[in-house]
């Protein structure tokens, strides 16, 4: 079984992985650590951009029946033959806000990553590229590691559909789109 892990920054996806890999039913293939090792990777600026072209070819040859493939490009650089199931992992964008601050993300890098969690950008695009039966979402907000991977093995099994996460409603509830995108 070939399990993607994906989603924002700060959702929990090597958290995740690490507790997975804990019944030793995967190897890991970490993508930002691959793409940095790989030199596959561009600095830009204050930024680290990475050639997904050449790491989806690069990833095809490393891909193994037993692969945790984990990163917030997944879908963007693993093929959908070599995949069972894409595990989008999603947090409360509040809670993303504080994480960020935490990480001294700037505030357009803080921004970026929420805008894309409020409007599900990794989950659509997991769902355009692996297909809606392959992909499933999980609210981490306030779930412990435990009870994530339970909740995996559960969907892997095919006994649970994941969760059906809109951020949008709460955002409008509190009027506070300025906090997460200019306009």
């Amino acid at each position: 079984m070939v399990l993607v892990i994906t989603g924002n920054p700060g959702v929990g996806k090597h958290t995740i992985a690490n507790e997975l890999l804990q019944s030793k039913k995967h190897e890991l293939l970490d993508i930002n650590k691959i793409a940095i090792d790989a030199e596959i990777i561009e600095k830009v600026q204050d930024a680290v951009e990475v050639d997904v072209n050449n790491l989806k070819k690069y990833l095809d040859d490393l891909i193994t029946e037993k692969s945790l493939v984990v990163g917030h490009l997944a879908p963007y650089v693993v093929n959908s033959k070599n995949i069972d199931s894409a595990i989008v992992l999603r947090k409360n964008p509040y809670k993303l806000l504080d994480i960020y601050k935490k990480r001294g993300y700037s505030e357009k890098k803080i921004k970026d990553n929420l805008g894309s969690e409020i409007l599900g950008i990794i989950a659509n695009d997991s769902i355009i590229n692996f297909g809606q039966k392959k992909t499933f979402q999980i609210d981490t907000t306030d779930s412990t590691p435990k009870t994530i991977v339970s909740k995996i093995d559960d969907i892997i099994n095919r006994c649970d559909n994941g969760d059906d996460i809109d951020w949008l409603p709460l955002i409008q509830e509190k009027n506070d789109f300025k906090t997460f995108f200019e306009y």
